[in-house]
């Protein structure tokens, strides 16, 4: 087994080469070349017909929406739109491709030569803006899904036999392919995972896509490659299918310090294709591709090239919403908060939410507030991104004007929180059932301050002496008699006008 090196370790000898593949499930009504609904989730082989089945006599006609998302996805990644291009055959044998081969576009793609600025975020709080180029972005069709039952891992290896759904097989995919990412150094699996979150916001914001990677209708393959400093780029391997921005992340970082370990042992790395592992953030080998695939290409007969109007183009560009980029920078401007701090809401995936919040009647302040505070350590503790953690912008807006309205305090707030996470309803519901209601009657807060007074005497004297700030220990003894459902400001009050002060 190979020794691991940490990733600081690997980069004192080697410089990594990352290059990213991204897989956008387009949401169209229909699939890319036939009428079939695109539906997630319908029982097997249901949603298919003699087209993407590839049944003899069957003709594909080209999906125009996908194409006008394609060109939109295109401009708003600064790329070049082909005024001519065409789809091409590309031809294996493999039982999730009914065919055996996969109409996708070769050497002539429909948007090519484009970028995209990440922000990605660095230890000290702050953050760097890293250009990450692209190099095509393609349209084809799915595949199928297969099902390998039998065995410990799932994979085809040691299963009993495979199951395949040809429900998927004939989805519209956009593919699209950066550039050789050089030069982030240590920064490489934080540029993966930032990029891969961009796309996946930019993705949305157009409406192309509902990029729900858990879903897989946005999935990641990632190439790395180690090397010397100044010498030419080693042998990548592409770690396929990875379903989450963290698992982005994590397989960068695996194959960083399994690739240094194998050259420091002397070996090679061998090109090829690597399994990725969630429960461990390991990768295992798939095939070998010592050797580049030879996969036929050669233009589609049965379909005409596409070359899109120009104008028609321009009548695109103007229907691109206000993309994530720029959304941002007019809400700090918006909300007047500083660099740092709509860094560290970029970093933490919670501009959207926040707007979100605010748009639901929270001030930006107590929205900021929440999302930054116990729900990013929630989220943090769960391993999940605040998005998932059963939370809506909605929930936080209530909870944050109990707060304001003095049904609650902050210590009550989060236990309320944590209820809408467990699905114990909403807040109202949440604060109903387990009594969370700050208790604010004059009649119940006295007698448990009465019997605080009476326990603490050299606090009472100290108050009456003009040492005020002795009314902590009273006023902490009342909140634990309520349970933390105090009023600790009308609390004060009370215990003020009982000693005469």
């Amino acid at each position: 087994m190979t020794a691991m090196v940490t990733v600081d370790d690997a980069l004192t000898r080697y410089e990594p080469v990352i290059g990213l593949e991204v897989h956008v499930e387009l949401g169209t009504v229909s699939k890319m070349f036939c009428g079939c609904p695109t539906t997630f989730g319908g029982e097997p082989n249901t949603q298919v017909c003699p087209v993407c089945l590839g049944l003899p006599g069957s003709l594909p006609v080209v999906n125009r929406a996908a194409i006008e998302s394609t060109i939109r996805m295109g401009l708003a990644l600064n790329c070049d739109i082909a005024e001519w291009c065409r789809f091409a055959r590309k031809n294996y044998f493999y039982p999730d491709m009914p065919k055996d081969y996969q109409i996708s576009q070769y050497d002539e793609p429909l948007c090519t030569d484009g970028y995209l600025d990440v922000t990605v975020p660095l230890a000290d709080g702050g953050s760097e803006v890293v250009r990450v180029g692209i190099e095509r972005v393609h349209m084809e069709e799915d595949t199928g899904k297969l099902t390998h039952t039998g065995g410990a891992t799932g994979r085809i290896h040691g299963a009993d036999y495979s199951l395949v759904d040809y429900n998927r097989a004939g989805i519209p995919l956009v593919e699209i392919v950066t550039k050789p990412v050089t030069g982030t150094g240590g920064l490489a699996p934080a540029v993966a995972r930032a990029y891969v979150a961009a796309l996946r916001d930019i993705m949305r914001s157009l409406g192309v896509s509902d990029v729900r990677m858990e879903e897989g209708s946005l999935r990641c393959d990632a190439n790395v490659s180690l090397a010397p400093p100044g010498q030419p780029w080693g042998t990548r391997t592409e770690t396929k299918n990875v379903n989450s921005l963290r698992s982005v992340e994590r397989a960068v970082t695996f194959e960083i310090r399994r690739q240094a370990g194998v050259l420091d042992a002397g070996g090679h790395i061998v090109q090829e294709t690597r399994h990725f592992h969630e429960d461990d953030g390991t990768t295992t080998p798939g095939r070998s591709k010592e050797e580049a695939e030879d996969y036929r290409y050669f233009p589609e007969p049965d379909l005409l090239p596409v070359a899109p109007d120009p104008a028609w183009v321009d009548e695109l560009r103007t229907t691109l919403p206000e993309l994530p980029a720029a959304r941002r920078a007019r809400l700090q401007e918006q909300w007047g908060i500083s660099d740092f701090d709509m860094d560290s809401l970029i970093n933490a995936g919670a501009v959207e939410l926040v707007e979100a919040t605010v748009a639901a009647g929270a001030d930006q302040g107590a929205a900021r507030k929440w999302w930054m505070g116990e729900l990013s350590r929630a989220a943090k503790d769960r391993g999940v991104e605040l998005a998932e953690l059963g939370v809506t912008p909605a929930d936080v807006a209530r909870i944050a004007d109990l707060v304001g309205q003095g049904t609650l305090n902050d210590k009550l707030a989060r236990l309320v929180f944590e209820g809408v996470a467990a699905g114990e309803g909403s807040p109202d519901e949440v604060v109903a059932a387990r009594g969370l209601e700050l208790v604010s009657d004059d009649t119940a807060l006295l007698a448990a301050l009465d019997d605080a007074i009476a326990a603490n005497e050299d606090a009472v004297a100290k108050i009456r002496d003009g040492k005020v700030q002795a009314a902590g220990a009273i006023i902490g003894a009342v909140m634990k008699a309520t349970r933390g459902q105090a009023d600790a400001a009308r609390v004060r009050e009370l215990l003020l006008e009982r000693l005469g002060e």
